[in-house]
């Protein structure tokens, strides 16, 4: 729908006549059974409390050993929220699956998982300090949500606002809603799930051109060895520089694609290509 590019590690887990069925399909799949099973359970009164035993509760984690409800908790949906449920699967399935065709399944699995299990870990960690509890997915596919405004930071969605204003738009009402209530626990789950996103974006060569994150890589990155070459004889005629030509300095790397795929790209090649497709796009305009 949105996607321009298409990861080579992306393909269907299974199909459905001639309908395709990725691991976002799934997903939504998943939780929608969860979810009716959350209400089916809910009215029959003697079953009314079991939901509890799968919400994430830091106290049970230290105290009982409930390791399961680290991962469990995204999975409980209440049926007093159901609407908003709904709304939520929408977002997943239309924005997960450009997500998943750009990653890939496996790395898209991977941000799916460490979404998951991250803010449960970190508020783990608080509970030794006080109490926290969380039910639902809505921090987690919000995350999902940011890892595609970090790809496709310029799409236009509704009332042709781009992507990434949309998402700061929301990380600030999020964040303020949080905040009136005094939700600390929430609110760290909520950026957490911010970082993660645009972090496991950047670290697989996409998302926005940023000096700072530039700056850190660099820092860190080992420091190439130059060999000092003979001077080339200078050639007679106009030469274009090949930098000022958009096609000839992304010529290497589809070359590149067409041998070995898209997965074979560096993360700076894949910064490179997202870079001049940008500028194809600002042309175009």
């Amino acid at each position: 729908m949105f996607g321009v590019t298409t990861s080579d590690d992306y393909r269907p887990v299974a199909w459905m006549g001639r309908y395709p069925v990725d691991v976002t399909t799934m997903l939504v799949g998943v939780h929608v059974v969860c979810a009716v099973l959350a209400c089916i359970v809910t009215a029959i009164p003697g079953l009314a409390g079991t939901l509890n035993y799968f919400v994430f509760d830091s106290a049970r984690i230290w105290n009982g050993l409930q390791v399961w409800r680290l991962g469990t908790y995204a999975f409980v949906h209440f049926p007093s929220s159901l609407l908003w449920f709904a709304i939520e699967m929408y977002l997943l399935f239309v924005f997960g699956r450009e997500v998943e065709r750009f990653l890939g399944r496996r790395a898209y699995i991977a941000l799916y998982v460490t979404l998951l299990l991250t803010p449960a870990v970190l508020l783990t960690i608080w509970g030794l300090l006080e109490r926290s509890l969380i039910a639902g997915s809505p921090a987690l596919h919000f995350g999902i949500f940011v890892a595609f405004a970090s790809i496709y930071p310029r799409v236009e969605l509704l009332l042709r606002i781009q992507a990434k204003w949309v998402a700061v738009i929301l990380a600030a009402v999020y964040t303020l809603q949080l905040l009136a209530y005094h939700a600390w626990s929430d609110l760290v789950v909520v950026w957490t799930s911010i970082g993660v996103a645009f972090l496991f974006v950047e670290l697989n060569g996409a998302g926005p051109e940023l000096a700072w994150w530039n700056a850190v890589k660099a820092r860190f990155a080992s420091r190439p060895k130059y060999h000092v070459l003979p001077k080339p004889r200078a050639h007679t005629g106009g030469v274009r520089l090949e930098s000022d030509d958009v096609y000839a300095s992304i010529d290497p790397i589809l070359d590149k694609i067409s041998k070995s795929g898209i997965g074979s790209l560096t993360a700076s090649e894949r910064r490179q290509l997202n870079r001049e497709r940008e500028r194809l796009l600002k042309k175009s305009e």
